[in-house]
């Protein structure tokens, strides 16, 4: 055997976190904007109870279909409600059910790939056809079916769009490991004894991490269109509470009579959400790819 030794990979200094963090926004300045916008609506879901002017489910029928104006930004329902607190009240909504169920596909979705891709043998095999059944079926019209079968909830359009997440997150976890678990230092933490348990953890999880919080990102702007259908269709929070999806409802029947700022409010809103996690995921994936960073 050779003198060489293999290297040691020391733990970065808080001075060399920070550095490293700028380095990275200086090369992806994509990926700064994406964080002040995705900063700028935890905000305002945060603090919509005092953004927002008026109560978003109190009836006032003087001021109904009311156009914007300065008292009403974004004008006013057919029941007098102002449109710009529902839609900032909304955002509570759809925000936390994106980020929830995505939490729901993450976790289940990476165990279940993990499992198979170090496994193997009949759990993999099983566990792959269960998946693919799961992605034989439109992503929608399953998270459709799940709620519809459960019942009209918030919590239950959680449950639906976090299982059509799972088989997205357990293929390309399996992938990863499949590619990392043949690698050198996987083969000398098992040749010492290490246990299965902590080689998943410890060894395989953090160097296929990368990929995995790109997906989550992407994920939560299906997560939050899933959620304002799933609210259209009524199978989402229940009136009076404010949804994007049910005001995009509520308004398509005045859209004749030239009442366009019912679904313009919630319309936009949804655009922004979406428009900022995918935003943020196409940096992310900039700036965690190592193909791209040396291409750069």
């Amino acid at each position: 055997m050779s003198g060489a030794t293999l290297p040691v990979v020391l733990p970065l200094r808080r001075q060399d976190r920070v550095s490293t963090v700028r380095y990275f926004l200086r090369k992806n300045p994509r990926m700064l904007v994406g964080v002040v916008l995705l900063t700028i609506l935890l905000f305002v879901a945060a603090f919509a109870p005092l953004i927002a002017p008026y109560d978003p489910i109190k009836v006032n029928i003087v001021d109904q279909l009311q156009p914007p104006s300065f008292g009403h930004l974004l004008g006013t329902d057919d029941l007098g409600r102002d449109v710009f607190s529902r839609v900032l009240w909304g955002s509570r909504v759809s925000l936390s059910v994106g980020l929830i169920s995505v939490s729901i596909g993450f976790l289940v979705g990476v165990s279940v790939g993990l499992l198979a891709g170090y496994l193997g043998g009949t759990f993999d095999l099983l566990a792959m056809r269960v998946i693919d059944a799961l992605l034989a079926f439109p992503a929608l019209v399953l998270a459709i079916a799940i709620t519809a079968a459960l019942g009209p909830q918030i919590q239950n359009a959680m449950i639906a769009i976090g299982v059509v997440a799972v088989p997205g997150y357990a293929r390309l976890t399996r992938g990863q490991v499949l590619s990392v678990r043949s690698r050198e230092f996987i083969v000398a933490a098992r040749t010492v004894g290490v246990p299965p348990l902590r080689i998943v953890l410890r060894h395989i999880f953090p160097n296929i991490a990368n990929p995995l919080v790109v997906q989550a990102t992407l994920a939560t702007a299906f997560a939050i269109l899933a959620e304002a259908a799933l609210s259209f269709l009524g199978l989402g929070p229940q009136p009076p509470y404010p949804s994007w999806g049910q005001d995009i409802n509520y308004s398509q029947r005045y859209l004749a009579n030239m009442k366009w700022w019912m679904s313009a409010g919630p319309g936009i809103a949804i655009f922004i959400a979406v428009f900022t996690f995918n935003f943020l995921g196409d940096a992310l994936r900039d700036a965690l790819d190592p193909r791209l960073r040396r291409s750069g």
